[in-house]
């Protein structure tokens, strides 16, 4: 069996926790988008608050930008985070 020689510096972090950390989401313009991609960040980050997303509509005002800043306490948490994010069928891009 092969073994992956050790890279120093892979699999640190370049974040240090706990900090703030920008989150952005695009979707498709739909009245509830920002209400259910609150909730979504919501469960990663229980001390959100809502009242701080940040929207931005597109210039033909088909797609609506959001963006989270969330508290990020851990690597785990983040990708918990991008992963239920990107998997969510509003949601066409996270950044």
């Amino acid at each position: 069996m092969a073994t992956t020689p050790d890279i120093p510096g892979k699999g640190e972090s370049l974040i240090e926790y706990p900090s703030d950390f920008p989150i952005k989401v695009m979707g498709a313009s739909h009245p509830e988008f920002v209400a259910v991609l609150t909730e979504v960040v919501l469960r990663h980050d229980p001390a959100f608050d809502p009242e701080t997303v940040e929207q931005r509509p597109s210039s033909s005002g088909n797609y609506l930008g959001l963006t989270f800043i969330v508290r990020a306490t851990s690597r785990e948490q983040l990708d918990a985070l991008y992963r239920e994010l990107t998997s969510h069928p509003m949601v066409k891009y996270v950044l």
